[in-house]
Formats: C-alpha cells, structure tokens, sequence
C-alpha cells in the first residue's frame, strides 16, 4: 500500500514506525529537516520537506497513485486543506486527519466530499480520554479494550501473590468459574510472550491478556488478582483538553479535582464543569497536595503537555499516599523506564491513538486494531465474510484454521452473542472474530485470513 503521512510528530512518526516494518510504500512529509533525517536514517522509507498541504508538496511526495493519505501535522487547517486538496486534484481514495478543535468536530456535516473531503477523523484528544476512563471504571487493569462497541473487552492485568489462579493451570479457570466464559489469549512474563494452553501454570508478575463479555470482566480480574477497592477520589493535574474532557466525563460518578497553573483556565474550567473542583497551582507543589489530602486520592492523573512535570508529580503523589498514580507521558523512551514503580499506569497518548489509525491501512475487514505493550503485539478485530470456499475462516472450527505464529483467536461476536474462542467453534459469515497478534512480522499474514477470493479455492 502507498501511503503518505503529512507530520513527522510523535504521532506521524510512531505510525511510520509501525507501517514500515509491514511492506508498505512510505513517505512523511513535514517542515523540520532534521526530523525528517532521524526517521529516514531509522526506517526504510522515503521523505519530503515542505509545507504539507501544498499541491506541489505533495505530488512530490507521490500523492498521483497514493492509495492512503493521513494527515497528522500539528495543525486543523492544514490537515483539513490537505485532504481537500488530495481529494480535488490527486483523487486519492482514503483519506484520514487529526483534528483537535472541538468546534471543528461538533460540526459533522463539514467533513463530506461537498464540503471538506475527510474519510476519517481522528481526534487524540477523545481516544486518550476514552482509554483513561476505561481505566478509572476498570480498577487494577493495565488495559482496557473494548470491541463491537463494548459487547467484549480484552483486560491486561498483572497476576499477583494470593490470586485464586495463581500457581494453577488456565483450564482450571473453568473450574472456579463455571458460569463464566472466558479466554486468555497471552501471558507476557519477564517481558517474553508464552502461548496459553491449558496446561501453562500462572505465574506471580505474569501480565495477563484475557477476554470476556463485559459483565464478566470483573469476575476474571477476582481469579488473577485482589480486587482494588471501586474508585471515587480522582485528583487531575493539567486542565488542558484532555484533563477537562475526562472531568466532564465522568464527574457525575466520581469526586473530581483539578489542579492547573493558569488562571485564565481555571475561570474556564470553573465556568464549564458541573460539580469538579478546579484548584490554581502546581501538582509539584507539594504544600497544596496535602493541603487537598492527596492521600485521600483513589487516583492521581498527571496530564499536562510536559512529560517532566507529569512524571515528577506523579512521584510525588505516590510518596505523599495517593492510591493508584496514571501519568500521561509523550516520549516513548521514557514509557518503560517508569511503569511499573512508583507510576502504576504510563499512558502514551500516540500509541492509544495509533490503533485507531491502523484499523483503516490494514487490508482485509478490518473493524478495529490495538497497540498493546507499548506497540509489542496487537488486538484485531476482523469480519469474516464468504463461504467455506472463498474464505480461510468462513465454515471452519477454529482448531482447523491455520493461524500465523503468536497468533490467537480470543472470542468471536456473533450479533450481540460474545462466543468465547474454543476449538471446536465454527466460524460463520458476520462474524466478528477478535485476534491477538504477538508477533508482529505476522500482521500481514493474520490479514489474508479474512480476504475474500478465488486464490483461495
């Protein structure tokens, strides 16, 4: 697939970083030369310094014969402008771009083909919200991931000492927890992947990936590990757009403070909220942190647009009591040196967002993808479509159909049943079948899976 990315960011790069490995055809566009050098001298693929929404920027960068055009600079306009002018002069088929201002999103009727020619908008901001509230709702998860609109969800825990399954056999799941479907579909341990079988023997520390219907979610979580107490006291550090929507979503279930430098923002924040509690100052401050009784907080949730400052006040949260400490964190490098300490949770908003782009490069019926591990594997959501003739999956158990290495099938949503994933399962046309991909030299093989043919007769 021939592809370009307007923005070499985090976000432009991360996806550049995920698509080169996978044969495709890349080229970033972006302004800042030295950036550009960095990701050409890293990646095998092809890059173009100029203003994005150029017409000769972009015939420059191929946009003639391009099949996929994500528009991911630091700005709306010229996002917006980009996609128009791949759609009026180069024709290009799909075209996806990042837009943050809500004023812009409110207004859904801008983005068709008579109006503002984007296919897909994709808008960080809310996808990171989303993945932190799922969170707060899901207490002692590392991740949460919902599929075909929240009927499954795919949990990541860490096993611990005095867990109910600890030290047995997965098939002992079952046993336990009769009334209860449900699949693991891996086991990271020390930073390796296992395969699950039935005989594998949990393990302390084990980071565990299961799937369940979502009314079982928590059942699961009870054999893995103790239930953290239901969260109430939620404390924010950063007004900025993240902060404020994740207070206005869930402020009507939670205590919520926020804690932000500027005063302008604060009157913003004071005037806009319902009942969240904004508070001017620095969450390094540590005088006002125990004057707001930090250790009281069910959670702290550092952030603001500086990963220094969001890692320094989530240390200092967790030394002064707070329970649980998530910190948002932009530099990639700085993702594992942190979790896992003092910070339970780092959240990286360009991984979160990532999936949401990939979904629309995958080929196949690709419904949705998933960075998970810090971009180490991937949870798919594909349709299966055909018949037993056209497809490789379409009338099979799933103990017959012959799935890439590190490759699982974790449940299949079937209207609104979620069929866990045992051998003996027949996948059937419609279906929505969700894989979890270890390895991710793999994908493309994973895809072909679910292409329709006469190849494969």
């Amino acid at each position: 697939m021939k592809i370009i990315i307007l923005g070499a960011g985090q976000v432009g790069g991360t996806l550049a970083e995920h698509l080169a490995s996978e044969a495709n055809d890349i080229t970033v566009v972006d302004t800042d030369g030295e950036r550009l050098r960095d990701l050409g001298d890293r990646l095998d693929i092809r890059t173009v310094q100029g203003r994005a929404s150029l017409p000769t920027v972009l015939r420059q960068a191929g946009a003639d014969d391009a099949d996929l055009l994500v528009a991911v600079t630091n700005s709306d306009e010229t996002n917006m402008v980009a996609c128009q002018v791949a759609y009026s002069l180069f024709h290009t088929p799909t075209k996806i771009a990042r837009v943050r201002e809500s004023s812009y999103l409110s207004r859904e009727e801008l983005f068709d083909n008579d109006h503002i020619p984007v296919d897909v908008l994709i808008s960080p901001e809310q996808v990171v919200t989303n993945y932190i509230k799922r969170l707060i709702e899901h207490p002692g998860a590392l991740q949460v991931i919902d599929f075909a609109d929240g009927k499954a969800q795919l949990v990541a825990v860490k096993a611990y000492y005095g867990g109910p399954l600890v030290g047995q056999q997965l098939r002992q799941i079952r046993a336990h927890m009769p009334n209860v479907d449900t699949r693991v579909a891996a086991i990271f341990r020390r930073d390796r992947p296992i395969k699950p079988h039935g005989d594998t023997v949990i393990e302390a520390d084990d980071e565990v990936f299961f799937i369940a219907a979502k009314k079982d979610i928590r059942a699961v979580m009870g054999e893995l590990r103790r239930i953290d107490e239901t969260n109430k006291r939620v404390v924010i550090a950063g007004g900025g757009q993240i902060g404020e929507r994740l207070a206005e979503a869930i402020e009507s279930r939670y205590q919520v403070k926020i804690i932000e430098m500027n005063p302008a923002r604060c009157r913003y924040l004071s005037d806009t909220l319902e009942s969240s509690v904004v508070l001017q100052g620095s969450a390094s401050d540590k005088d006002l942190m125990l004057e707001e009784n930090i250790a009281e907080a069910d959670i702290f949730l550092a952030l603001t647009n500086d990963d220094e400052a969001n890692i320094m006040s989530s240390l200092l949260a967790k030394r002064l009591g707070a329970r649980k400490v998530m910190t948002l964190i932009n530099n990639p490098a700085y993702v594992d040196l942190v979790q896992g300490g003092d910070i339970d949770i780092a959240i990286s908003p360009q991984l979160a967002t990532i999936g949401t782009l990939l979904a629309h490069v995958r080929r196949g019926d690709i419904v949705s993808v998933h960075s998970l591990r810090r971009g180490a594997a991937e949870a798919i959501e594909a349709v299966a479509h055909g018949d037993a003739k056209s497809s490789k999956v379409v009338g099979r158990t799933i103990a017959d159909i012959n799935l890439p290495p590190g490759t699982t099938i974790g449940a299949i949503i079937r209207f609104d049943q979620v069929l866990i994933a045992h051998d003996d399962r027949v996948i059937e046309s419609g279906d929505h079948v969700i894989l979890f991909v270890v390895d991710k030299k793999h994908i493309r093989d994973v895809e072909k899976l679910f292409h329709v043919g006469l190849s494969f007769f």
